[in-house]
């Protein structure tokens, strides 16, 4: 018998009441093997005899009850009995061991951030290496204690090791274990896998005994002494000092040993209040969650952590309570994550993957929380964990955003207690709320246990039309609740071993969603005509399905998807029982769910046509960042699974029934006739429709494809306004926001991807091309979106393997045109790409095309684009030689070209004139009008530099007149200082003066007044003095026509004034350089002052002039000595 105490688990009292009345004292009880006659389990005979009375009942009674309560129920227990009990106590599955010693069951995972996938190097793997190469020896079980060394083979430098193991064990569980190699890590060394799989595989070779306990009560005193006396002997360095320290409490009569009755046995099993549940070690799953919260998604952190949910979603799967104790140990780390209070503090929010994070633990509490059989104190226990986290400041967000107005989970069932809170007294729902609401639900109303227990549950006499109707017309069982709640009592049902539940639960859901997609159209449709005439709309649902924090669409997908192909693991799933409180073992034949689905019909169909339901729901955009983001993301998924369904022909019937649906399903739609303004686009469902209905229905895919472009976010209120009455029950409340679209961006490109789609499918068919250019002129509004799809529709028109489609090629010219529209008036860094393109666009198109665009260039195109790019690309011989024009069409063409750069050059002279000039050379009158018109402009707005530029052509084109016309006028717009000695306009006056010097005297005498009015620069007017006395005037050969002159005088007109001009300007640079002159700087002044006085040399009595100015210096700044030094120095 056992009497409890506080001791060490598997270690509690034994002792023996009734000694003596089955053994004589000091006899002997020997140990037997496992596998005797009768065991029924792991024996290697190919020819196996019915099971036993005493091995049935002792396997329940070894499953059921801890050994302390076999003990107290029976006074006496024989030996056998014992025998029996203890050996069918240990594991006989292999999947709980696999489970406890890998990620994945049958240890399938990568290695840590993929750096490996050598399953050989798993623990599971390696156990069963280590178990058929022979690895394991010495196995002994005593009791509840199995007890073993495993040898691990020398590997290259690392020598053999010998692992000494111990394994402790309670109702087919393992409790506790220990090795030798001193693993630190969530999940068994390979080492206590090779021994648990020994036992398991052969129970034959594992010699047996009873409790140690059981043993001593047979020996006597001598027995015992000597026992314990050769115990010490063999381990006296270890064992001596405790042996002397309890011989020493024993003795001692006061002593608390002495109080209690009986000695702890760690091999006499469980207690009656022992826990039953494999052992985990909690302080390694605590560790190393800690460890990879702490590298922030780096090294496979993130990757690692999801497969521990997967571990908690594989726990609870096999309904092992180690599932919610590893989560609670995994929701402490995160709730100690130090990131949370920084990312607080900084008003910063979390990374993507670690919301992810987030959102599946959130998903787990609801699933542990909505156990079917969790016991009333087990999720009272829960709820205040749930609510105490829920309550620190740091705890994150449901949807990453402050003041979310989702509504209460539960508030469409009568059981839930918060349905009525008022939403503005709501508090701001975390990743924990929803777990914390399902709390609330339970599992006891009678219809739902009827549709999740019953294959044969109809009603077909029941005839109730209301609206939360029980049966459907055809006596099928509906199930009318909060659509994402009552897919998370699916997504626990599955998630807790009960996938035949799950499965008649879902199927309960979807056709309730069918009943309620032809209700609402057909209230639509008695309504329709009301509502198009007020033109306005408001959203229907508040929390869309896709998206959605419990994704219910995906959970429902998932369930018939999964019981369609056949992946659901039933080898331990159970029906459930809720009258007798617990379940029955059964196997599953899932072909009875069929019951309820239509003739023909599939679970696979039944997926699809739910995915197609939800994705094609009208809900409104929700707030913030993350949440907006997740409904693309789990938008994609649901797609990217539907992608890889192949169509048949039932399917294709599901589509078309559904595509009907949808254009007909007013504000319950996502692509009814009027959507609400922040609805959230069907875009990327839209092409997906498209793509799968186009080879069956075009028509209806165009339907879709079409009704799906609108953005009616980025249109005008006028035209999509929000109603927010309930007339007729077709429309509800939204708050009223400004909207803030995050993934504005996202959406643009997938309505553009979807415009491309139809674009290329259209090629060949000019009536559907025109109608889709239409829908894409009407709803983007991205001019990036519109260009690429311009250059789609080009690509795709002169494909090099077959002739152009002039059709498309005129849809890709209207795209192009109506790019350059909406750019015109703004900046756009693509915009030189775009003209460019255009041009190219309208080259293919043909000569009409070029000349339209001409004709209508202010339309189009800036002045500066419309002369640079458009008429000189037209004017090209690349052009001509594309287009094959003759004589004539050329003409006409370069008639256009010269039009559009004269109206150019009026419209903007100093852009513009140069390329006039250029385009109209071959046109004698279209280039005089084009010069007149720079004269025009060279009064009023035309600067220097650009007269420099326009003269410098006329002087290259054979007109040194004009050439000279035009310098006169730049020099009269330019002014330089004294100290601009490196102005970029020093060598255009340089050549203004040459070519007035190469003309004549008359020429350079009207240039130089303008120079000294102009220039102040003294070295830059030393320099054209020099150039001036080098040649006479109209010496140049460029112009013959001018007889050579005598050399020009300095001492008269009209260099006189220019050397006056440059004597005064070195003077005044002179006073204004030792105004603010430092030392370092005197050597650059001399050298100044050198120049100087050669320019002073060059007049007659410039020797004298540059004495006195050397003089004037030396007396008005005689305060600088050291600079008056050196000038005396070098000018005396």
């Amino acid at each position: 018998m056992a009497e409890r105490v506080l001791q060490p688990a598997a270690k509690r009292l034994c002792c023996r009441p009734g000694y003596g009345s089955t053994c004589r004292p000091g006899q002997r009880l020997g140990g037997s093997l496992c596998g005797g006659p009768g065991s029924g389990h792991g024996g290697s005979s190919k020819s196996r005899s019915p099971e036993t009375l005493l091995d049935i009942a002792a396997r329940r009674v070894a499953e059921k009850w801890p050994f302390q309560r076999v003990e107290e129920r029976f006074e006496r227990i024989p030996e056998p009995v014992q025998r029996r009990i203890v050996y069918w106590s240990f594991p006989r599955s292999e999947r709980e061991i696999c489970m406890y010693s890998s990620f994945n069951a049958g240890g399938e995972e990568s290695a840590a951030g993929g750096e490996s996938t050598d399953e050989t190097r798993l623990p599971f793997r390696r156990g069963i290496a280590l178990l058929e190469s022979g690895c394991v020896d010495n196995v002994l079980q005593v009791g509840f204690h199995l007890s073993g060394t495993v040898t691990e083979p020398a590997v290259g430098a690392e020598p053999e090791q010998v692992c000494s193991v111990a394994i402790s064990f309670d109702r087919c569980k393992i409790t506790s274990v220990t090795c030798g190699c001193g693993n630190k890590d969530i999940f068994y060394c390979a080492h206590v896998v090779a021994l648990s799989l020994y036992r398991v595989r052969r129970p034959e070779q594992v010699k047996l005994h009873l409790p140690i306990s059981e043993t001593l009560f047979q020996m006597n005193r001598d027995q015992l002494q000597k026992l314990l006396q050769y115990l010490i002997s063999v381990h006296h360095t270890q064992v001596l000092p405790t042996a002397q320290r309890l011989a020493d409490e024993i003795l001692s009569q006061n002593s608390q040993i002495n109080q209690v009755h009986g000695a702890p046995d760690p091999t006499a099993g469980a207690s009656v209040d022992d826990e039953n549940c494999w052992h985990l070690d909690e302080e390694q799953v605590q560790e190393q969650v800690k460890v990879f919260l702490s590298q922030g998604g780096y090294h496979g952190s993130g990757k690692q952590l999801n497969l521990l949910f997967s571990k908690v979603r594989e726990m609870l799967k096999m309904r092992d309570s180690n599932g919610a104790r590893m989560l609670t140990l995994i929701t402490e780390q995160f709730m100690a994550d130090p990131r949370l209070a920084l990312w607080r503090q900084q008003g910063t929010s979390m990374t993507d993957k670690y919301r992810q994070l987030w959102d599946e633990l959130g998903a787990l509490w609801m699933c542990i929380v909505l156990n079917p059989h969790c016991k009333r104190e087990q999720k009272a226990s829960w709820l205040r964990q749930l609510k105490k986290w829920n309550g620190v400041d740091v705890c994150p967000l449901e949807d990453g955003n402050h003041g979310s107005e989702l509504p209460n989970l539960t508030n469409a069932l009568p059981q839930g207690a918060h349905g009525n809170q008022d939403s503005a007294s709501r508090p701001h729902r975390t990743v924990f709320t929803r777990a914390i609401e399902a709390c609330d639900l339970h599992w006891q109303d009678t219809h739902l246990q009827h549709i999740i227990s019953d294959d044969l549950y109809t009603n077909y006499c029941y005839h109730e039309h209301t609206e939360n109707t029980l049966f459907d017309v055809r006596g099928w069982p509906l199930w009318h609740e909060h659509v994402p709640t009552a897919c998370a009592r699916v997504d626990a049902l599955r998630s807790h071993g009960y996938p035949q539940e799950a499965l008649r639960l879902a199927i309960a859901i979807v056709n309730t969603l069918r009943r309620q997609q032809q209700k609402q159209l057909e209230l639509f449709r008695n309504h329709r005509k009301d509502v198009l005439h007020k033109g306005v709309t408001s959203i229907t649902n508040l929390e869309g399905w896709v998206g959605h924090p419990l994704d219910p669409i995906g959970t429902l997908f998932n369930t018939l998807m999964d019981t369609g192909r056949g992946d659901e693991d039933t080898s331990h799933c159970t029906f459930l029982d809720f009258s007798a409180g617990s379940s029955r073992h059964s196997e599953l034949l899932f072909p009875s769910a069929r019951r309820f689905l239509e003739d023909g019909e599939s679970y696979l169909a039944l997926a699809v046509e739910t995915a197609l339901m939800g994705l094609g729901q009208q809900r409104v955009m929700p707030d913030g960042l993350y949440a907006q983001e997740k409904v693309c993301r789990n938008e994609e998924q649901l797609m990217a699974k539907l992608q890889e369904v192949e169509l048949d022909d039932t399917l294709v019937k599901i589509f078309r029934k559904q595509a009907v649906f949808l254009l007909e399903g007013g504000p319950y739609s996502g692509l009814g006739e009027l959507v609400y303004r922040e609805s959230v686009p069907m875009h990327t469902f839209a092409k997906y429709l498209f793509t799968s209905l186009l080879p069956h229905d075009a028509e209806l895919a165009y339907k879709i494809a079409l009704r799906a472009m609108r953005l009616p976010v980025l249109e005008s209120s006028a035209s999509v306004s929000s109603d927010l009455t309930r007339p007729h029950h077709l429309v509800s409340v939204v708050p009223n926001r400004y909207p803030r679209w995050f993934t504005l961006s996202h959406i643009e490109t997938q309505q553009c991807e979807l415009a491309s789609t139809m674009l290329t499918a259209a090629k060949g068919d000019a009536r559907r091309l025109e109608t889709v250019l239409e829908s894409i002129q009407k709803s983007i509004h991205s001019s990036s979106h519109i260009f690429k799809l311009a250059q789609d529709a080009f690509k795709i028109a002169t494909l090099m393997d077959t002739l152009p489609d002039i059709t498309l090629l005129k849809v890709s010219l209207e795209l192009g045109l109506q790019v350059m529209r909406m750019t015109l008036s703004t900046l756009n860094w693509r915009r030189r790409e775009m003209v460019r393109w255009l041009v190219t666009c309208a080259t293919e198109v043909g000569v009409y095309a070029l000349d339209s665009i001409m004709q209508s260039w202010f339309t189009l195109f800036t002045p500066t684009e419309a002369t640079s790019l458009v008429a000189s690309s037209v004017m090209s011989n690349s052009s001509v030689v594309r287009l094959r024009l003759d004589g004539h069409q050329q003409e006409n063409l370069a008639g256009s070209a010269r039009t559009l750069a004269l109206q150019c050059a009026m419209k903007d002279p100093q852009n513009c004139a140069l390329s006039a000039l250029t385009l109209c050379e071959k046109d004698h009158m279209a280039f005089e009008t084009a010069y007149q018109i720079v004269l025009d402009a060279a009064a009023t707005g035309m600067s220097y530099t650009q007269l420099f530029i326009i003269a410098r052509y006329m002087e290259h084109r054979g007109y040194p007149l004009r050439a000279y016309k035009l310098a006169t006028l730049a020099l009269a717009h330019l002014n330089l200082s004294y100290n601009q000695d490196t102005h970029p306009a020093i060598n255009d006056v340089l050549w203004a003066c040459a070519l007035a010097h190469s003309l004549g005297r008359s020429e350079l005498a009207a240039v130089v007044p303008l120079v000294v009015k102009s220039v102040k620069c003294a070295t830059v007017l030393s320099d054209i003095l020099r150039r001036c006395t080098l040649s006479s005037p109209g010496a140049a050969p460029l112009h013959a026509r001018r007889n050579a002159s005598k050399m020009l005088s300095l001492d008269k007109a009209p260099l006189r004034q220019l050397l006056d001009a440059t004597i005064g300007a070195y003077i005044n640079t002179t006073h204004s350089r030792l105004t603010h002159i430092s030392p370092r700087h005197y050597s650059e002044f001399i050298e100044f002052l050198s120049k100087a006085r050669e320019t002073f040399l060059m007049a007659q009595d410039g020797h004298l002039q540059f004495t006195q100015f050397i003089d004037n210096l030396k007396q008005i700044y005689k305060g600088k000595k050291k600079l008056m030094m050196l000038v005396r120095e070098r000018f005396g």
